[in-house]
């Protein structure tokens, strides 16, 4: 966790307004409630676990859990450092789309990334400079979608639930099923879905019992479970967004962070009675939000905590939300990435029971197991291994 004090961005769309001077005092009071939230909240963790606040060498730990609810309230604008690797082409893609983006400070950091390899690769890294299919096809389209819109009534709840599956492999479970006689019989896939279509719902789970038995906590799906998708509409936490999107093996686009949404508070603050004092500051953030947006939209998510919340729209097929889920839904994820891919594993078993029999965190894999084979899977607990010299 980095140090606040001043480790902001102070956008330069901003730099120079009338705004620039509410906007760092807010992230500096920002700031000082995540210090005053960070002490509360130790008290409050070091409280609750005492057996882990007996010991010395857990302290970290919950001094990091206080840290991680505390972070709800800092700003987007604050600073961090990031390593990157990546080869030529994902850079010159990197660099393209930061040479078009709308934003500054993203323009500036691709300049400076590329200062630091033209000499390097001046032979690869050929299309760095902003194009207008990278600068425009965005804008473009929003200017016609709000023709296409505005016609037309928005009606009814348009935020409903956090989490809501809203398109899905038809037969899903069929299609896995299918698509593992495919790979295993000399038979077209077609015949093979004809024959799954007839076979009788025990048959159909037999097939995928037969390819979990021998599956440990540590292994992913079979790749069979890649035929059939889900996709979802979340709506979560720029904090809770951070985690999400490092899953790669999914399709996700965003909306911009949207005040209206509501904000994700922990329950750890208002445990402590600090709720009130959170909603000051947020009423206050999105003031100011409503403010700059009038004038700069583009600068005014800077403004905004990692409480605030966005839209995401979410496709996985099955075997990767698998892997959402065994690291997601495991009790040391963190609670509200654990919230959101507990809703994701919850909807997907309604439309492929079948294909989400196993699923569930990987802290709870033997009790699922067991309770579909009746024993233990071969390896029911991660152990390291043990001091040893290392050869020189």
């Amino acid at each position: 966790y980095i140090t606040l004090e001043k480790g902001f961005v102070v956008p330069r769309e901003i730099k120079g307004t009338r705004f620039e001077k509410h906007f760092i005092d807010l992230i500096d009071k920002q700031n000082e409630a995540y210090s005053y939230f960070v002490e509360e909240l130790k008290k409050y963790v070091f409280n609750k676990y005492k057996d882990l606040a007996a010991n010395p060498g857990r302290h970290n730990l919950l001094e990091g859990w206080a840290k991680e609810d505390a972070r709800y309230i800092t700003a987007l604008a604050t600073e961090s450092q990031a390593g990157h690797t990546l080869n030529a082409r994902n850079l010159e893609l990197l660099l393209r789309r930061f040479a078009s983006h709308p934003l500054r400070e993203v323009q500036s950091l691709g300049r400076e990334i590329y200062k630091e390899i033209a000499s390097v690769a001046p032979s690869i890294v050929l299309f760095h400079e902003a194009n207008d299919r990278d600068k425009n096809s965005y804008p473009d389209l929003k200017k016609l979608t709000r023709k296409i819109i505005k016609p037309h009534s928005v009606n009814g709840d348009l935020y409903g639930n956090e989490v809501n599956l809203v398109e899905f492999t038809p037969g899903g479970d069929d299609v896995i099923c299918a698509s593992l006689l495919h790979t295993l019989e000399e038979l077209p896939y077609q015949k093979c879905k004809e024959i799954v279509k007839n076979m009788p719902p025990e048959d159909k789970r037999e097939v995928f019992r037969t390819a979990w038995k021998n599956m440990q906590f540590y292994d992913s799906m079979l790749r069979e479970f890649e035929y059939a998708s889900l996709t979802f509409n979340v709506i979560l936490s720029a904090a809770c967004f951070g985690q999400l999107k490092r899953h790669r093996m999914a399709t996700i686009t965003v909306q911009d962070y949207d005040p209206n949404l509501g904000n994700t508070i922990p329950e750890s603050i208002k445990d402590i009675g600090g709720e009130n004092k959170f909603l000051e500051i947020i009423d206050e953030t999105n003031d100011l939000y409503e403010d700059i947006k009038k004038e700069i939209p583009l600068a005014a998510p800077y403004v905004l905590t990692n409480s605030h919340r966005r839209r995401v729209l979410i496709r996985v097929n099955a075997r990767e939300l698998y892997h959402i889920s065994r690291l997601r839904e495991d009790n040391h994820a963190q609670w509200d990435i654990r919230n959101i891919a507990s809703g994701m594993s919850k909807e997907a078993k309604k439309v492929m029971p079948m294909t989400f029999e196993l699923v569930g965190g990987k802290d709870r894999y033997n009790e699922i197991y067991k309770s579909i084979f009746g024993e233990l899977p071969k390896v029911t607990e991660q152990i390291l291994p043990s001091e040893r010299k290392i050869k020189s």
